[in-house]
C-alpha cells in the first residue's frame, strides 16, 4: 500500500456551487425543528467561503450553474471522491440527489481527470463519508453510504487501504471529523465521534495525531498546503463555535482562516461539503 501522498493538500482548482433557492425549505436535513435558513445570508457566506480558495489561496474556481430543482446541490462534495488523477462519481444515498453528479462528472471530465463511475444500483456513496488521510480512506457506513459503495471505492483507488467506520448519531463521517494536516485529525468530542476515533486508531497501521475539539461540527475543516503560504486551515469562526477555536489556535504553523457557514449548517453543511478540491499541476 502506498505511504504518504507526496503535495498531500495541494491543489489547483475547486468547483464549487451557487445556492439554489430551493435549498431553505426543500434541502434534506436530519433535525427538522432547526432554524430557517436565510437564502440572502447564505449565498453571502458561499461568495465569502469561494472568495476565500479563489482570493486568498490562488484556486482556479470551476463554478457550476445553480439549480433550484436540486436543493441540495450546493453540497458538491458528496457527488464526486477525487484523488490524484482519478475522480470517483458517487451514487448518493438520497434518492433525490442522484442527479447532481452529471454536471460534476462533466467538470471533472473537462479537468481530465480518469473517472470512474459507480453504476452498482445496490452500492451508495456519500462524498461527505469519504476521509482521505494522505495515507489511507476512512470510509463512514452511514445512513447515505453502504459497505458496497466502500467496496467500488477500494476499487477506484487501489493503491490505498480502505477501512470503513460505523456512523451512528451524525449524517457522516466527516460531520465530526476532517485533516489538519499531514498525519493530524481533528476529531470532536462526542460519544459518537470518539466511538469513531477508536475505530480508526484500530483500522490503521498508522498512529495519527490527533486534534480533540469540543464541538463535533467544528471538527469538520480544511486543510491545504498552498504555494508560499504553508500550511492553511479553513475553520468554523469563534462567534459560531468559540471553544473549538480556541483550540484551533494551538496550531501555531498553520494559517487559520475562519469561514462562517452558519445557514447551511442548518441542513447539515459544512465547510469540505461545499467544494472539490482537486490538483492539476501538470499541463491539461
Amino acid at each position: 500500500m502506498a505511504g504518504l501522498t507526496v503535495g498531500f493538500g495541494e491543489y489547483t482548482h475547486a468547483i464549487v456551487r451557487g445556492v439554489p433557492a430551493s435549498l431553505p425549505k426543500e434541502a434534506l436535513r436530519m433535525n427538522e425543528a432547526n432554524d430557517d435558513v436565510d437564502l440572502a445570508r447564505a449565498r453571502r457566506e458561499h461568495e465569502l467561503y469561494v472568495g476565500v480558495l479563489m482570493h486568498k489561496l490562488g484556486l482556479q474556481i470551476v463554478e457550476l450553474p445553480v439549480d433550484d430543482s436540486l436543493p441540495d446541490s450546493v453540497f458538491v462534495e458528496d457527488a464526486a471522491v477525487v484523488c490524484g488523477d482519478t475522480a470517483l462519481i458517487t451514487r448518493p444515498g438520497a434518492l433525490g440527489r442522484r442527479k447532481e453528479t452529471e454536471i460534476v462528472k462533466k467538470a471533472l471530465t473537462d479537468l481530465h481527470l480518469n473517472i470512474v463511475e459507480m453504476i452498482d444500483e445496490s452500492a451508495t456513496l456519500d462524498g461527505g463519508d469519504v476521509l482521505f488521510t494522505g495515507r489511507e480512506f476512512f470510509v463512514g457506513l452511514s445512513k447515505r453510504t453502504n459497505q458496497r459503495g466502500a467496496e467500488i471505492l477500494a476499487d477506484a483507488f487501489k493503491d490505498y487501504a480502505v477501512s470503513t467506520v460505523p456512523i451512528y448519531d451524525a449524517l457522516h463521517l466527516k460531520s465530526f471529523c476532517s485533516m489538519a494536516g499531514p498525519g493530524l485529525l481533528v476529531i470532536g468530542s462526542s460519544d459518537g465521534a470518539q466511538k469513531a476515533l477508536k475505530v480508526i486508531q484500530q483500522m490503521s497501521d498508522h498512529r495519527y495525531d490527533k486534534l480533540t475539539i469540543p464541538d463535533d461540527a467544528a471538527a469538520n475543516c480544511i486543510y491545504l498546503n498552498i504555494p508560499n503560504k504553508g500550511h492553511v486551515l479553513l475553520h468554523s469562526t469563534p462567534e459560531e463555535y468559540p471553544e473549538s477555536s480556541k483550540v484551533f489556535e494551538r496550531l501555531k504553523d498553520h494559517m487559520l482562516i475562519p469561514v462562517p457557514l452558519t445557514q447551511m449548517a442548518k441542513v447539515d453543511g459544512s465547510l469540505s461539503c461545499c467544494s472539490i478540491l482537486v490538483n492539476k499541476r501538470r499541463e491539461m
